[in-house]
């Protein structure tokens, strides 16, 4: 049986303050507006993936109040332990091709991908590279089913085909030169 661990919508926000605060201590407000920008840029303006509250984070212990006590006073935040194993759980999931989560997370990804231990950046560059061989291999597969007769489809298949086939040549890139740098 298939079971589906790619991130959801309200972890991929989780993933990306967890990610932000791992950097270094951040005011309350600098985290969400940290968030926020990131967030918006690669999805746009989405009520779905900001309606998730920093303040959760520190109620479920992922984050600590340094000075001041949250949201009223912009606390001063630091990523606790369990936010930290929390973060690389998220960093570790899995993605789905082809979404605008999935777009965010794999950003989210090469954003923080430096932050986790050697042995855990390779296996990432493992898995967007096979993530990105799939998605290729299924656009090659649906082109060899296309017709002309079809419209469209064809071309813009081909120039899919071309991206995607750019892109797994710069994942096997960037791989190589995790493992040589690990």
């Amino acid at each position: 049986m298939y079971a589906d661990n790619t991130l959801t919508p309200r972890e991929a926000v989780r993933l990306c303050a967890l990610g932000t605060i791992a950097q270094g201590p951040m005011h309350y407000a600098d985290l969400a507006s940290s968030v926020r920008n990131f967030i918006s840029r690669i999805t746009g303006p989405s009520l779905d993936l900001l309606g998730t509250s920093i303040e959760l984070l520190r109620f479920e212990g992922l984050v600590d109040s340094v000075d001041g006590a949250g949201m009223e006073d912009n606390a001063l935040l630091t990523i606790s332990e369990a936010g930290r194993a929390e973060f690389r759980h998220l960093m570790t999931a899995p993605l789905r091709p082809a979404s605008d989560l999935s777009k965010l997370i794999s950003a989210l990804k090469f954003r923080f991908l430096h932050l986790l231990e050697p042995e855990d950046r390779i296996a990432q560059a493992d898995l967007l590279v096979e993530t990105s061989e799939t998605g290729l291999n299924r656009l090659i597969d649906l082109r060899a089913r296309i017709t002309d007769e079809e419209g469209y489809v064809g071309e813009w298949l081909d120039q899919e085909i071309g991206r995607a086939e750019s892109r797994l040549r710069w994942l096997e890139d960037l791989r190589e030169r995790i493992a040589l740098n690990a």
